[in-house]
């Protein structure tokens, strides 16, 4: 890859959430910073339908916004940032940007929607014959209005050919620092996620949606702690009659109480748990497959291999090679 730069435009209307916008254009603005020699530039620019400027989600103004008659001849990824809902539909039926999409398409390396800029690139018939995902709260609207979608919706982000789709607010950071990674290099795309200090980079064959936060949420002050002792440190013996003892009740009240307050059993909160720590653990470190069943809770090596079989239809080694890191 030659050294000019990559022109970025972020495609952004009126109601977009902040951190849809200023997330990913942080990635790449950092991964400018940690370029090497013979690696491109970012350059980026924000642009709206008609240019002026735009009121975010949160009240905060941008000025300077592109455009989009005015942008360069020449971009390499255009970025569909989301927002509220309403801009959206709104957005779906524009007369301007829909077209310019569809032209744009057939001469630009990589479009990408963050959040629910997936309905834009949808309406814009992109999406047709094609996976892709979204903020797991607009899924079921993307496949009622737009059927002819392959919807993933738990998904952390999508790539189907030249067009990536990504799911709520934060995971257009990685979605982003994918495309670093394939522009640059994991060694850069790394640099970045560090200088931006993200507790982990998060694969695109991640779960978007957290079964176990949603059980802390519903869970009452009494059982929280416990759920995320468990949570941050899943060995040992977790037994129902060991973890009512730890919260004083009964072991036939513990599990009444828990199954009420979490929606679960906690034999099942436990094994989504270890689950969830081995998944981390084989995404972020490279030690040996034994030794991540031990720190995840599990007995053997063999039981981490049963679980993951039976939940996600594959082997942690499997995992580790499809969506962990390759540096």
């Amino acid at each position: 890859m030659d050294t000019k730069s990559l022109i970025i435009v972020f495609v952004t209307l009126n109601g977009v959430q902040s951190l849809d916008l200023s997330g990913p254009m942080e990635v790449f603005a950092v991964a400018n910073q940690h370029k090497q020699s013979g690696m491109p530039t970012y350059r980026l620019i924000v642009a709206s339908p008609h240019g002026c400027s735009i009121t975010t989600h949160a009240g905060l103004e941008i000025h300077g916004v592109c455009a989009l008659r005015d942008l360069p001849t020449e971009i390499d990824t255009i970025i569909v940032t989301g927002g509220s809902e309403a801009a959206m539909r709104e957005a779906a039926g524009e007369n301007i940007l829909l077209p310019w999409l569809q032209a744009r398409s057939k001469d630009t390396r990589r479009i990408a929607s963050v959040c629910i800029g997936a309905l834009v690139l949808a309406a814009a018939g992109l999406l047709n014959g094609r996976r892709a995902t979204t903020h797991w709260n607009s899924c079921a609207l993307l496949q009622k209005l737009f059927p002819d979608v392959k919807l993933d919706a738990d998904a952390i982000f999508t790539a189907d050919g030249p067009i990536y789709t990504s799911a709520g607010v934060t995971a257009g950071i990685d979605l982003c620092l994918s495309l670093v990674e394939t522009d640059v290099g994991p060694a850069s795309s790394l640099a970045v996620a560090r200088e931006l200090v993200l507790y982990m980079r998060r694969a695109g064959g991640q779960s978007q949606y957290s079964t176990t936060l949603q059980n802390q949420s519903l869970a009452a002050p009494r059982l929280q702690q416990l759920l995320s002792d468990i949570l941050a440190n899943p060995v040992g013996d977790l037994r129902s009659a060991t973890l009512a003892a730890r919260v004083h009740m009964s072991e036939r009240t513990f599990s009444r109480v828990f199954q009420q307050e979490t929606g679960t059993t906690a034999g099942r909160f436990v094994d989504t748990a270890r689950l969830e720590f081995a998944k981390n653990l084989l995404l972020t470190t490279d030690w040996p497959l034994a030794r991540i069943a031990d720190r995840s809770g599990y007995n053997s090596l063999d039981t981490l291999h049963r679980s993951f079989i039976k939940h996600l239809g594959t082997t942690p080694g499997f995992f580790r090679d499809r969506f962990g890191s390759s540096t």
